[in-house]
Parts: C-alpha cells; sequence; structure tokens
C-alpha cells in the first residue's frame, strides 16, 4: 500500500525524491531520481548516485510512482470556462456567436474566477503550463493572470491586438507594453495575440511579429481552421490565410498557428521551412471544427507543433488520447497506419514538443537539470497501468487524471490527489456557478441547438 502524503512532499525544502520510474524523452528511467530545489530540477539521475551525492537531503521513496513532465496546453482560453458546454453539438465558427458574446459580458470577479476555474480544471488533468490567446473581455489581462498565479499555474499569457475595425494606432505600444509588463514575471509569460489573420491590419501583423521575435515570445493566432475563413481569405487577398501570413512575412519562430486543421502540401511545406509551431486541438476538431490537423505529417516533416484543448476539457491523458485517436480515424485506417505516431509521439508533444511550441522550452516540458520543477506522481499501482509492458502507449490508451497523486509547479505541489494546495477548490466552483448563469443569462449567445433536454422534449412533443 501506497503511504505517500502531502507532507512528504513539502516544497519548502530541497527534495530527493525517488519515485519507480522517471519519464525521460529516451523513455521511462527506472531506479531513478530526482533533486528538486529552488523551483527548478538541480539534479536528475540513477536514484543511488543522487543519494551519494546529497547526504545532507532525506530521500522520499515515491512507491508504485512515476514522476513524468507536466502536460502543456498550447492552447486555451481561460475566460471562456462559463460557457464550455454550450458548444456541444454546435457547427463550427462558434466564436463569433457563443465566445465573443459570452467574454463581453464579463466583469472583473467573473473574468477572475472564470480563468481560476479553468487553471483549476487544467491543473486537476496534468496541466502544468497552459497557453493562454487571450481574452476579449473588457478587463485588463491582469485579471486573468493573478487567476493563473493564485492557481499556481504557469500561463503564457496572451493579449488580443486585433484592430482591423478600429484601425488602433496604439495596438502595438500595448503590446510592447505586455512584453515588458511580464517579462520578469516567474509565472506568467507574455504573448500576443491575434484572432484571426484579417482581425488585424497588415502592419500589425507584421509588427506584432517582430515584437514577439525580438522577446522571445510567441504570437498566438487562429489559422487554418475553418473552411469559411479559409474562403473569406482566399476572397479578400488571393492567399490562404496561412499563405497570406508568409506573404507579408509573419511567419516563423515566433508564431504559433492555432489549429491549422485545412493545410494543403505546400502550407506543410511552408511550416517546416519557416520554423512555424503549430498547436494541435483534436477534441477541438472533433467538438466545433471542420477537419482533423494532419499531426503525423507534421511530426513527420519536422514541424514544431504541442497539443492543445482549446478550452475543451482539462485533462491531459485524454487529450493525448484523443491525439492519437484522432489520427487513426481521419488518416491511418484508410492507409493501414496501425501505428499512428505510437504513444510516445504524443506524451512528447503533450509534454516537451508542447513547451517548445509555446515559447518555453528552454524553461519547461523535460525532467532535466536546470530546467523548472514542472511535474506529476502518477500512480501506477491501479488495475489501469499495474500490469505495465509499454509504458508511454499505457499512459496515452489507459492514463487518467484520477492516477496523478500530485502535481507540482516551479517546484511546489499545487495539487494533491485532485484538490489545490492552499486554497478552497470547492468553494471556487460554487462560486463559479453562480457567475455563470448571471453571466451567460446577459450575454447574447446565439446558439443553433437546443439543449439535449430541450430537444428530448421537442421530439416527445412530436
Amino acid at each position: 500500500m501506497n503511504q505517500l502524503t502531502p507532507e512528504l512532499l513539502d516544497g519548502a525544502h530541497p527534495l530527493l525524491l525517488l519515485p519507480d520510474a522517471v519519464l525521460l524523452p529516451e523513455g521511462p528511467a527506472d531506479g531513478h531520481a530526482v533533486v528538486v530545489a529552488d523551483g527548478s530540477f538541480r539534479a536528475v539521475g540513477p536514484a543511488e548516485e543522487l543519494v551519494r551525492a546529497h547526504p545532507h537531503l532525506h530521500p522520499v521513496p515515491l512507491p508504485g510512482h512515476v514522476l513524468m513532465p507536466g502536460f502543456v496546453d498550447s492552447h486555451h482560453h481561460l475566460t471562456q470556462s462559463f460557457g464550455s458546454a454550450l458548444a456541444f453539438g454546435e457547427p463550427s465558427e462558434i466564436f463569433r456567436r457563443v465566445w465573443v458574446p459570452l467574454e463581453g459580458a464579463l466583469d472583473e470577479e467573473s473574468g477572475y474566477v472564470a480563468a481560476k476555474l479553468a487553471a483549476y480544471e487544467a491543473l486537476r488533468g496534468g496541466f502544468t503550463t497552459v497557453a493562454d490567446a487571450g481574452t476579449r473581455a473588457g478587463v485588463d489581462v491582469e485579471v486573468v493572470a493573478s487567476a493563473a498565479r493564485d492557481a499556481g499555474i504557469r500561463c503564457v499569457l496572451g493579449l488580443v491586438c486585433n484592430d482591423a475595425d478600429n484601425g488602433d494606432p496604439a495596438v502595438l505600444a500595448e503590446a510592447e507594453k505586455h512584453l515588458a509588463r511580464y517579462a520578469d514575471d516567474p509565472l506568467v509569460h507574455p504573448s500576443l495575440a491575434v484572432s484571426v489573420p484579417e482581425a488585424a491590419t497588415e502592419e500589425t501583423l507584421r509588427g506584432t511579429a517582430r515584437l514577439a521575435a525580438e522577446s522571445g515570445a510567441v504570437v498566438q493566432i487562429h489559422v487554418n481552421e475553418h473552411l469559411a475563413g479559409v474562403e473569406r481569405s482566399l476572397v479578400s487577398h488571393g492567399l490562404r490565410p496561412l499563405e497570406y501570413l508568409h506573404a507579408i512575412g509573419a511567419l516563423g519562430p515566433q508564431l504559433l498557428a492555432a489549429h491549422a486543421t485545412l493545410l494543403t502540401p505546400r502550407e506543410l511545406t511552408l511550416l517546416a521551412d519557416t520554423g512555424t509551431a503549430v498547436s494541435y486541438n483534436p477534441v477541438a476538431s472533433a467538438w466545433k471544427g471542420n477537419a482533423v490537423a494532419p499531426a503525423t505529417a507534421l511530426a513527420e516533416r519536422g514541424v514544431r507543433f504541442g497539443l492543445g484543448t482549446d478550452g475543451t476539457r482539462g485533462d491531459g491523458f485524454r487529450l493525448a488520447e484523443a491525439a492519437e485517436f484522432a489520427q487513426r480515424i481521419a488518416y491511418g485506417l484508410v492507409t493501414g497506419d496501425s501505428s499512428c505516431g505510437a504513444g510516445w509521439t504524443w506524451l512528447e508533444h503533450a509534454s516537451r514538443g508542447g513547451a517548445d511550441a509555446v515559447g518555453l522550452g528552454a524553461r519547461t516540458g523535460t525532467i532535466a537539470e536546470g530546467l523548472a520543477a514542472d511535474f506529476l506522481l502518477v500512480d501506477v499501482t491501479n488495475p489501469e497501468l499495474a500490469l505495465s509492458w509499454d509504458l508511454p502507449w499505457e499512459l496515452v490508451r489507459r492514463g487518467n487524471r484520477d492516477q496523478i497523486s500530485a502535481v507540482f509547479v516551479a517546484g511546489r505541489m499545487r495539487l494533491w490527489r485532485g484538490s489545490p494546495v492552499g486554497w478552497d477548490g470547492p468553494a471556487l466552483v460554487r462560486q463559479a456557478a453562480g457567475l455563470a448563469r448571471a453571466t451567460v443569462g446577459r450575454a447574447a449567445i446565439t446558439r443553433v441547438h437546443p439543449t439535449s433536454t430541450q430537444a428530448r422534449e421537442r421530439s416527445t412533443a412530436r
């Protein structure tokens, strides 16, 4: 029986952790240990060597556990959590009918609670980092930053720079201030964002790319997600959205292209040649999209990409499973590809690849000396994982968030067996439930389909 307790994992002092295995980039390493101090991994290696090298530290055995990198959500909208279920059964481009009016109805209190609720769900699902693509709520982005900090999650925080409608001359100056404002924040990392290429002027698309490249940040843009958007770009520019961004010089390592579900062979080449990163969001494709991004082709071509939830559900293991499953359904079955990248591919892009895509590859995403101690302790004594033959595959196919004993961000335990450390999770959920009803009630949301209950009532009436 595992006697692991949260008191053994107090990150206020250096920790020498001895799990059954450590999940390294090359695979699970049995009998390995880590030293955590001052928010980072100070040492990673064979347990016997680390115990000898650190006689002043009391080893903490973690029987029945694997220590693995935390998941990185490369595409999220934290202030949309109140409307997560409003996307069910809806056709594509719901941002026009649901997300814009919903976020427009948020005030500071509801915006903070919505963002913290999303961060809480993400932590419960094993995410230690989320990339927020910018809120359209009429509040200062510090509201979202505060929610992320208070929850204890690492956040790549986007500032929306849309100016096509109003021609805002100050948009680039505000972008520069945002990048400076969070340059030294330990948990909040600044990013710029444009909703879709058509939402910003050519000058702003070029300017945000330049500012992000100069500061080592990323620009998050929804690209080639929906057929309607591709067609509008063809009508306006004679080019598809990704081609247009390339033509004006906005592609490059600083761009994080969200979704990229509708890619031509030429666009795959553009992504590979320019070093542009992609957020592959398989659950969003199933719930509200037109297609599934060709992620196995991206991997084969060496395109940088991570996995994103797009706010659908904050469960890292189910996201990794969806990433593999969507490739199998969309591409593998018709070609006889029974592997579809194998389990390790999706774990890699859910962690190290995701950190690289969001601009934090030098900071997190891997269990390695000098990187931030953002990691999970996963119980492998349960029926799903105890009979292990191939741990990466098993984590993808049979892992779930109930198996996560602890979540650490920057060396501090933020979640213990589903509950936040240092603050009241159930109280937040209760507060969010009341605020969500009021927010949705005053938002001018337009749904195409009725709720399941309404649909059943109508069917019964007929």
